[in-house]
């Protein structure tokens, strides 16, 4: 991950006048390391830009019209940024398949000396058509559908994929100020060729833009970034499990303060004893390595006493 941030976002802040990276010149960054259901490590990250407005002003700018050059750059940076579809390849994907290795399993296509710049190009391709065809291809699954109602609502996959789900060019509202970004393969996970050709692996790119859309992916990292890793109903369990083994309470053996103690101990030990890891994740412990990456250090809120602090101060009766 810090290869990835220094070589291919380009971060460095003690190098003001280094090139941009691939997105261009990023100004921070923030990345929580999460564990999928099957213990593989993965990572959701924010990437800001410099001088890359906030949704707001990006809806004012598109609806205001004063300034068309605005969008039109805006559009084109986002078509040549993030890709929607299996790039066509010169080589026949019978040729580009033959050896049977997966794509992930070896390392980037690398330029041989004396090789001319079109058939680097096409072996650049060919490779990226490869990675495309095994990464970013969606297959639905039981998880697609786990929202769904059955019988109260249409069938249909929580992560907007679909082969009709298609849209041939990016375009712009300008009444509401959103753009609706082209979406060639409807199965097609959003992806960055110069990325997905160096890191190797599956991705799903957006971009924070204005509208509904951009309070949705906002919504969706800010979930992801919180949420705890042990479930509700297995920590619910463990409070249970502790709850009985402390037996019912007996006043004249223990008082009531020191049976609270002992139930908040038990509480705690049952809820650590109940967290889930994957091996990859007590790895990831071992080796020193972080769980989060982030561009800025901040100062921890305890939210508890914010909260009682602003109470005090500035006490409203009508809100409580």
């Amino acid at each position: 991950m810090k290869a990835f941030i220094k070589c291919l976002l380009g971060y460095d802040p003690s190098d003001r006048n280094k090139e941009a990276g691939i997105l261009g010149h990023v100004k921070a960054y923030y990345g929580c390391v999460e564990a999928q259901g099957r213990g593989s490590l993965h990572c959701h990250m924010v990437v800001w830009l410099e001088g890359g407005l906030n949704p707001n002003e990006i809806r004012e700018k598109i609806m205001s019209r004063q300034d068309d050059n605005f969008t039109d750059r805006l559009v084109e940076y986002l078509d040549d940024t993030i890709s929607t579809e299996i790039p066509s390849s010169s080589l026949s994907s019978t040729v580009a398949d033959s050896n049977g290795v997966h794509p992930c399993r070896i390392g980037p296509v690398l330029r041989t000396p004396f090789e001319r710049d079109e058939s680097y190009r096409q072996r650049l391709c060919s490779d990226l058509m490869k990675l495309v065809r095994k990464t970013q291809v969606h297959t639905h699954s039981s998880t697609c559908y786990k929202y769904w109602k059955n019988g109260k609502s249409p069938r249909s996959c929580r992560f907007e994929l679909d082969e009709s789900n298609t849209q041939a060019t990016t375009t712009v509202d300008y009444e509401k100020g959103e753009i609706n970004l082209r979406h060639v393969d409807g199965l097609i996970n959003p992806y960055n060729p110069t990325l997905l050709s160096a890191l190797r692996c599956n991705m799903d790119i957006k971009f924070i833009g204005s509208g509904t859309s951009a309070k949705a992916i906002l919504y969706y990292i800010t979930d992801y970034i919180t949420k705890t890793q042990l479930k509700t109903h297995v920590a619910f369990g463990a409070l249970d499990a502790a709850v009985q083994s402390l037996g019912s309470y007996k006043p004249d053996q223990v008082s009531l303060s020191d049976r609270g103690k002992q139930l908040l101990n038990r509480c705690a030990y049952k809820m650590l004893s109940h967290q889930e890891l994957s091996a990859q994740q007590v790895a990831l412990s071992l080796l020193g390595n972080d769980d989060f990456y982030s561009s800025h250090r901040f100062k921890p809120l305890h939210w508890t006493q914010f909260e009682k602090f602003v109470d005090d101060q500035f006490h409203s009766p009508e809100c409580y």
